[in-house]
């Protein structure tokens, strides 16, 4: 049977053992870690966090800056009372195993991990360290946790919601262009939300009645030629499903698809900042800053398997007005009263 059959008993149970795996294997954190040993001795030495991110330093340093922030808005200083560590895969996933057991070498105190294949890698790498996930899917779905209310093991923090928000991005772009009748779909066949980002794609279709065309992508190099596949088979705009490399790479995908002359959605914000029509989706700063604040309660004596698992409660919407006026589109006011942000 198909590797993504719900139905096929073989897959089902290498999926669940392993998840079970992963919950019975990240349940033994020395004591010490919460006696508050770490916080005394952030006094004396600064503490090491780890930071394993599947961008870049330099497409993706804007979320490291904003979880500084939040350190430093709680107290923490960076030199003298923290150090990071960190690790980027370049948007390549298949390089986090190995980055994440370069990181576990490191011995930090507390792990900070995007997106859900970064959480797995440093699970497996380092199963006694606790991580704190910044941005990601449901890690109860993903395995990673009992519960969203007591995780229950070595990993917490914050699940992005972003199957839902995937299929408000075809309502959107056909909000700004009604005239669009077939849509083309650029989907990271890694994802750990794959299965859900193409539920929701199919129930919005169904719902406007469009037509609808798929491309995987699932490194930098490959987005090239999914695009030109589409353009190929007669999209007339795109919608990025969510995917964090998809996001460090914006700029990249941004590039071909406005060579097609596309209204391009997305669910991150920084889509829009490189040209995308709008972007709809949870505020990443927030959600950055927020991890702050699970390593400040690790880092003070918390398990993390008693840490609540956050949902996102801000969202935006934003529109860039230089794409619409290039694309010839007209913005409806009723679209425009919505918005949380507009490029002009």
């Amino acid at each position: 049977c198909g590797t993504e059959s719900s139905s096929c008993p073989e897959a089902f149970a290498r999926r669940h053992s392993t998840r079970r795996a992963l919950l019975i294997a990240v349940t033994a954190w020395p004591a010490l870690a919460f006696s508050g040993a770490l916080f005394a001795q952030a006094k004396r030495s600064p503490v090491v966090i780890g930071w394993l991110g599947v961008g870049s330093a330099n497409s993706s340093g804007r979320n490291l800056n904003v979880f500084k922030e939040g350190m430093v808005a709680l107290g923490w200083k960076e030199g003298s009372q923290f150090v990071l560590e960190q690790r980027w895969a370049d948007s390549y996933v298949d390089r986090l195993p190995a980055l994440a057991k370069e990181l576990a070498a490191t011995r930090p105190a507390v792990i900070v991990a995007y997106p859900s294949q970064s959480v797995a890698a440093a699970a497996k790498a380092s199963p006694t360290i606790p991580i704190v996930q910044a941005n990601g899917s449901d890690p109860v779905t993903a395995g990673f946790a009992a519960s969203l209310s007591r995780p229950g093991g070595m990993i917490t923090g914050l699940s992005n919601i972003n199957v839902e928000v995937n299929e408000k991005l075809l309502e959107l772009l056909l909000s700004a262009t009604p005239q669009l009748r077939r849509i083309g779909f650029l989907v990271d066949p890694g994802s750990a939300d794959r299965a859900g980002h193409m539920r929701a794609a199919h129930r919005a279709i169904a719902r406007f009645s469009v037509e609808a065309r798929f491309a995987d992508a699932a490194r930098p190099e490959e987005i090239e030629t999914a695009i030109a596949r589409l353009a190929k088979e007669g999209a007339q705009g795109l919608v990025v499903t969510s995917s964090a490399w998809f996001s460090a790479e914006s700029r990249r995908l941004l590039m071909y698809a406005l060579a097609q002359r596309w209204p391009v959605v997305g669910s991150s914000s920084a889509f829009a900042h490189q040209g995308a029509l709008l972007t709809y989706g949870a505020d990443r700063r927030a959600l950055f800053r927020r991890a702050a604040y699970y390593v400040d309660r690790i880092l003070k004596g918390a398990k993390p398997g008693d840490l609540p698992i956050e949902q996102p409660m801000v969202f935006e919407l934003v529109i860039n007005m230089k794409t619409a006026k290039a694309l010839g589109i007209t913005i409806p006011p009723e679209l425009m009263v919505r918005a949380d942000r507009v490029i002009e």
